[in-house]
Parts: C-alpha cells; sequence; structure tokens
C-alpha cells in the first residue's frame, strides 16, 4: 500500500537536541540580557544547520528540530487567547530532577488572534529548498500540542467557571475552533503534514494515572475520557483539505531520558485505532512499558503506524537485528503486514530545552542507523 504523502519508512517524532548557543541565548533573555529578537536570530541559524543535518542523515521528513521551545506543548498554547501559565502541575510523577511540568490555566475565552507556526514553518520550507537535491521527496511537517493538553492535565480546576461555566458545548467548541485556525492558516502556508503530540491519550494506558484521571475529571470509568478525547480531536481536525495529512504521536514522558508512564495500549486501542480519525500513529513502542504489539490488532487497513521501536532516551545504539525482529512481530498484527509500518525512534531527542542524556554525535548517529535500517527492510525508496 503507498504511504501518506509526507510519511516515510524512516520517520521521527520531531524534536532534536539544543546546540548550546541557543541555551546559553535562552539564559540570556531570562535575565534579560538579550532580546527576543536576538533570541531568534540565533535559533535561524541553527534551525538552517539541524535541517541540513536531517536531510545529510537521510530523513525526508524535516521539522525545525522544536528549537524555538522550551517545552513541546507549552510555547505553542501560551500563544492563543485565554491561556496563560501558572506555577507547576501538582504530581505524583515528579522527575529524578526535581522537575514536575508547567500548569497551563484557562483565564478567559479562547482565540487564535494570529497564526501560531507559519512563520516557523515558512523559515523552514526555505531551509529546505537551499538543502534539495530536487529529486528526493522531502516533507515539512509542523508538530504541535495535541488539543486534549488545554484539558487533561489540569482539568475543571484550571478552566476559569467565568469565562467557562460550562465545559460542554462552550469550552470545547472554543477549543476546536482555535485549532481548526491555526490548522487552516498552515494549510494555507502551503503546510501538508500536521503532527498532534499526545501524552494524554499514552497516560490513559497508565492504571495509577488512569484513575488519577478519572478522580480529576469527576468520571467513574476513565474510557470516557479516551472517547471524548478522541472525538475533540476529531473535531479539531475536521475541516483539513483532503491533501493535508495529520498524525498524532503518543508518548509517556520524555525529560531527560526519564519517562513518567507505564502500561500497554490496550485500554485505549480500539478507540485510538478505530475511532480517531488521523492518517498516522506516531507511537512508543522502544521497551517493556509500552506493552506487546497485540493493540495493533485494532489497526484498519489503509492506516499507517510509526513504530518507536528504536530508543531516543538512550546513547547506545539499538541493535540492528533486534529492531528487525520487533518490526517483523509488530507486521503479523497488522492487516496488511509490513506495509502498514515505518521505524522511528519512541520519542523526540529533546521534548524539552534540557534534552535527553545523551550527545549530538550520538543522536545523528543513531538516526543514521534507523536510515539503514528502513532501507534495508523497506528498499532504497522510502517514500514508497
Amino acid at each position: 500500500m503507498p504511504l501518506p504523502a509526507g510519511v516515510y519508512r524512516a520517520d521521527h517524532v520531531g524534536s532534536f537536541l539544543r546546540p548550546k548557543p541557543i541555551l546559553d541565548a535562552r539564559e540570556k533573555l531570562d535575565t534579560q540580557s538579550i532580546t527576543l529578537d536576538s533570541l531568534r536570530a540565533i535559533e535561524d541559524e541553527h534551525i538552517s544547520t539541524v535541517v541540513k543535518s536531517q536531510v545529510q542523515s537521510g530523513l525526508q521528513s524535516i521539522t525545525d528540530g522544536e528549537f524555538r521551545r522550551a517545552w513541546f506543548h507549552i510555547d505553542f498554547l501560551q500563544h492563543l487567547a485565554g491561556v496563560e501559565r501558572h506555577g507547576s502541575l501538582s504530581s505524583t510523577n515528579v522527575t529524578s530532577h526535581g522537575v514536575t511540568p508547567p500548569k497551563i490555566v484557562v483565564s478567559g475565552k479562547l482565540g487564535h488572534p494570529n497564526a501560531i507556526q507559519v512563520e516557523d514553518y515558512k523559515f523552514v520550507e526555505k531551509e529546505v529548498a537551499k538543502v534539495s537535491d530536487g529529486k528526493t521527496k522531502i516533507t515539512t511537517k509542523v508538530c504541535i500540542p495535541s488539543p486534549t493538553m488545554v484539558h487533561f492535565r489540569g482539568g475543571r480546576e484550571a478552566i476559569s467557571t467565568e469565562a467557562y461555566p460550562n465545559l460542554d458545548p462552550d469550552f470545547f467548541d472554543d477549543l476546536v475552533q482555535v485549532y481548526q485556525a491555526e490548522i487552516a492558516d498552515l494549510y494555507a502556508a502551503g503546510c501538508r503534514f500536521v503532527q498532534l503530540d499526545d501524552t494524554n491519550l499514552a497516560y490513559l494506558c497508565d492504571e495509577g494515572m488512569r484513575a488519577e484521571a478519572a478522580k480529576r475529571h469527576g468520571v467513574d470509568d476513565p474510557q470516557a475520557l479516551t472517547k471524548q478525547y478522541a472525538k475533540l480531536i476529531n473535531r479539531a481536525i475536521a475541516g483539513r483539505p483532503k491533501d493535508m495529512v495529520i498524525g498524532i504521536h503518543l508518548c509517556r514522558g520524555n525529560f531527560r531520558s526519564q519517562w513518567f508512564a507505564e502500561g500497554g495500549y490496550e485500554p485505549v486501542a480500539e478507540t485510538l485505532f478505530k475511532e480517531l480519525d488521523v492518517d498516522v500513529y506516531f507511537l512508543e513502542y522502544d521497551d517493556q512499558r509500552s506493552g506487546d504489539f497485540q493493540p495493533l490488532r485494532f489497526l484498519p487497513e489503509g492506516k499507517i503506524v510509526v513504530l518507536g521501536v528504536m530508543s531516543s532516551k538512550k546513547a547506545a545504539l539499538d541493535d540492528k537485528e533486534d529492531i528487525k525482529r520487533r518490526l517483523k512481530e509488530a507486521a503479523g498484527y497488522c492487516p496488511q503486514g509490513l506495509d502498514q509500518l515505518c521505524l522511528s525512534h519512541q520519542c523526540g531527542f529533546s521534548s524539552t530545552v534540557e534534552g535527553n542524556d545523551l550527545t549530538e554525535e550520538e543522536q545523528w548517529a543513531k538516526v543514521r542507523l534507523e536510515v539503514e535500517i528502513a532501507k534495508e527492510v523497506w528498499g532504497e525508496d522510502l517514500s514508497v
């Protein structure tokens, strides 16, 4: 079966380790030693480099490495009207570094006053054009947090009762509209691939987090949240043109090589695969925390799973033969076998500005190995 446009047999989730000049510039911005414009100029320089590095390593789905973000979700969501950052979440899942994620609150009516990712997309497109050979297919991918990120972690307590006395339908209607507006703006700018990053559907695979979520959201069965979020995402992407591909990435946490949740996909699998109207799933599958491949039995014909069986959390290279074996095992559960699978690492290399515990050279070595494996499994043309 043909791959959707912009999906490749060797793919990736989106983020890469931030170069030291970007880290230094962010620190200077915090102390007001430099301006936002100065930071952006430094980001531009290193995004140009990371685009070139992706292409040279054999990737064909190209991002800005999320170099303009400190957190994969916060930097985007703060651009929505009515959304603010207030302190940190109270969580039992504190990192070994003593960090908890920032808390997002909805303090007013949601709105989309300006396009959020369009200028960033245009910059990457320009850099891609500089390094493209004109023969190899290359796609600029835009990664944005899933709309569930505005609701799941804070719940009713984090959403203004003055702005939204009723969450359903008022809050969810407005949330859908802001996402539809952003996707429409991206399409108008030329973007044809958007990836939604969603930790929450993966957290709903964790027994402890399911119980916490049920209590926080006042539901008896956390499966109700899974179905609610599938409907929310479907509404948010419903207006996309037929030639725009939508992917979703599920992750159980990725902070300095640490994870936060565990549990196989079985609790969400049937809803995930049968009810969610996305084209491609980027699924974390790098170790036993993600369970076995049996949930893939729900995958409908015609949809793609980018199987994250390689690890961005470890510096050591994955074992090539083991990766091939796991791909073959997973294919046994897919109705169209290997044709429905692609390969990636389980998550990005730097979901937050701190990055995972490996060097940039180790990162690119892992990417090159991924491309090598994909060509051995599917052939030289990774776009089919």
